[in-house]
């Protein structure tokens, strides 16, 4: 496995470069569109994590700017119908916080605008994310209960909120606010605090 390059830019053309090590070996790898508009000028020094995807007819290098991007590439590859090029595309408009708050806010729309990507496609792809998708200690470890089973204590209050009678656009914004001030909370403790707030007319 080729994890990592670091050498001269030799060469950029679309969403490609061409990395040549002190060596004198030169690696062609595919990028991100946002990682291709960052690249350095041509000749300077680059450095890029990197993932080897073997295929019957090619052996096709893909680069990330840092570790983090090329573990959610790894995680997107690992998905059913989605191959190199759709994680590319994916990470290319949605970094790995991005991801995260998708998965957060279940906001399964936001795949759509991912180039090839219809509904019943974002559909599968979030889905795979929930299970999947690792999440650091901190405000963002509410995006999955500590299980890792599907479903998020975002969800599951807001579900609860809209079940009680309240609107779900007008809680959505509530619920994110609480579980960032205290990303500890379950959610029986955040729709506790929720309905406090609620009566409190902080919604």
């Amino acid at each position: 496995m080729i994890a990592y390059v670091e050498g001269r830019l030799a060469a950029v053309w679309g969403n490609s470069c061409l990395v040549v090590t002190q060596g004198g070996v030169g690696y062609e790898v595919a990028l991100p569109g946002h990682t291709a508009s960052s690249l350095p000028g041509k000749g300077e020094q680059v450095s890029l994590y990197t993932s080897l995807a073997v295929r019957e007819d090619a052996l096709e290098l893909y680069g990330f700017a840092t570790f983090e991007e090329r573990q959610t590439f790894e995680v997107l590859l690992s998905i059913s119908k989605v191959g190199a090029r759709t994680a590319l595309a994916i990470l290319g408009i949605y970094g790995p916080d991005d991801l995260r708050r998708i998965v957060l806010e279940d906001d399964v729309q936001a795949l759509t605008r991912v180039s090839g990507i219809g509904r019943k496609t974002a559909e599968h792809v979030f889905l795979e994310l929930k299970y999947k998708l690792k999440v650091d200690d901190g405000p963002q470890a509410a995006v999955l209960v500590a299980s890792g089973k599907p479903g998020s204590v975002f969800s599951d209050v807001l579900d609860g909120l809209v079940n009680l009678g309240y609107s779900r656009d007008a809680c959505a914004p509530l619920v994110k606010k609480l579980l960032l001030e205290e990303p500890d909370l379950d959610v029986t403790g955040a729709l506790r605090a929720a309905l406090k707030n609620l009566a409190r007319g902080n919604a």
